[in-house]
């Protein structure tokens, strides 16, 4: 990582992420949300020699065009509802049942992850590059970021001393962000001098758009950090008042903001699953998100492997937009909320569909979106989008499935929430092969049978926020106190 920003090398370019991440969900008419996160090609990180040898999958042959088929056979439409009965149950915030502190893995799973942050925090602005080395961040990693600092307080890996220092300079420098028409922070920024930028251009100031949710996101660990550490509560809400956050609700809808052509366009923003998720995000800090919050209006369902799982009618070929359906918003409205933004009926479906395939194919099934180490650098590893199942594509819907990886964040998610013997599966492989010298890599390719090497702020925060919620055995914002408006 450069001591100041210069113009990044051909290696380096900007990745087109969710968030979500961030991560993910696109809005209607264009506006993705998929812009409002960093598509980089860094280069490999170094492999740490003296971590375990890695330890090849469970499938020896090459298994692409196998998993081809018997995918397409997995899918059959229309799928198996999930039920009203099923849908009350969801309405109490889940609780797990109290665990024994993290095991010696875990915590060194933890204390790795963190190493990521310590790489990439800069140190004049209190912000963390999305990509590591890469002076760019978006508000949904900056997010990854407080979760991962507030994790490592909890988890005895800091002291409180830079706990509290570097608290208190990220959330002043977030109070002081130059912002979109001076309205809401731009999607990008450049993380060391906080210009607001376009993909690629660090050091070229261009406005363009915010997404709403990325915000969402960060409206929720906002909350987390003021109700859980009442020193910054006045600082929190010092970074919430300085935004004008009017226009990111409009007749129970998010929205957000793409600049296009010199020209903003304004819709709503999001898909089942990120789009509720976020809006949770913003329900607690009073926004009107109601049509948003609905996670029966617009969902569908479709049988994968027997398994009935929800998706948005509102795909590509009829909105303009991917319905992609994959593990991290529900794994995070689990561990964050205790699915009080998801029915956990949906997460239960996810990831048993996820475990039907490994039964099927016996390879270990844990996807979601992230950023890839080759080209192209970011893709949506999906159960279903556009009426295929188990696609990986990227943003314009081009198929990469011979990229299709297992998340490491999907992995670590999905097991502290269910703790099932097919999640110790998961947990064992990310912890046996995916430790590299500075974080954790984002997954492992099935068809290659090599580790994706790349090292980003949302998979290494992620991480910690997982064990986190295993370490005080509930929900965050339970743990924290947050208050919920009705």
């Amino acid at each position: 990582m450069n001591s100041k920003f210069e113009p990044p090398p051909k290696w380096l370019s900007v990745f087109t992420i969710v968030a979500g991440v961030t991560t993910a969900v696109v809005a209607i008419a264009g506006l993705n949300h998929l812009s409002s996160r960093l598509e980089s090609k860094n280069s490999p990180a170094k492999v740490d020699n003296s971590q375990s040898q890695v330890v090849k999958p469970q499938v020896k042959t090459k298994p692409e065009a196998k998993y081809a088929k018997i995918d397409a056979q997995s899918m059959e439409l229309p799928g198996t509802k999930v039920i009203a009965k099923e849908l009350e149950a969801s309405k109490i915030p889940y609780i797990p049942v109290r665990v024994k502190k993290l095991t010696s893995q875990e915590i060194e799973v933890a204390r790795q992850a963190w190493k990521y942050f310590e790489r990439n925090w800069n140190q004049k602005t209190g912000l963390v590059n999305s990509v590591d080395g890469f002076a760019s961040v978006t508000l949904w990693d900056q997010s990854a970021a407080i979760a991962a600092l507030v994790s490592a307080k909890e988890l005895e890996i800091i002291s409180e001393k830079e706990f509290q220092g570097k608290m208190s300079q990220m959330l002043t420098t977030l109070a002081k962000l130059p912002l979109y028409n001076n309205e809401l922070p731009n999607k990008v920024y450049n993380s060391q001098t906080l210009l607001p930028v376009n993909y690629g251009q660090l050091d070229k100031k261009e406005e363009i758009g915010w997404s709403a949710i990325d915000l969402g996101r960060m409206a929720l660990w906002l909350k987390i950090v003021g109700s859980r550490y009442p020193e910054f509560k006045k600082e929190t809400e010092s970074v919430w008042k300085s935004w004008q956050v009017k226009r990111l609700s409009k007749d129970g809808q998010m929205y957000g903001t793409s600049v296009i052509d010199g020209k903003e366009q304004y819709n709503q923003e999001g898909r089942l699953g990120y789009e509720n998720y976020a809006a949770f995000g913003l329900k607690l800090w009073g926004l009107d998100v109601k049509k948003a919050l609905d996670y029966e209006d617009k969902a569908a369902f479709v049988n994968l492997y027997g398994q009935g799982i929800p998706y948005d009618i509102r795909d590509a070929q009829n909105y303009g937009a991917n319905n992609y359906v994959l593990s991290e918003p529900y794994f995070l409205d689990g561990i964050e909320t205790g699915f009080q933004a998801l029915p956990k009926a949906y997460a239960d479906r996810m990831l048993a569909a996820q475990e039907a395939r490994y039964k099927a194919t016996k390879q270990l099934t844990a996807i979601t979106e992230d950023n890839l180490d080759r080209e192209p650098y970011f893709v949506y590893n999906t159960l279903f989008v556009n009426g295929k199942p188990w696609a990986t594509i990227t943003d314009k819907n081009k198929n990469y499935n011979h990229l299709r990886f297992l998340s490491t964040k999907a992995a670590i998610g999905w097991h502290v929430i269910y703790r099932t013997g097919y999640t110790q599966k998961l947990f064992d492989f990310v912890y046996k092969n995916l430790q590299a010298k500075d974080g954790i890599y984002n997954g492992y390719y099935e068809t290659l049978q090599e580790p994706n090497k790349a090292l980003t702020a949302n998979n290494n925060g992620i991480v910690m926020q997982s064990l986190l919620y295993k370490q005080v055995g509930k929900p965050l914002i339970m743990w924290a106190n947050v208050k919920i408006n009705d």
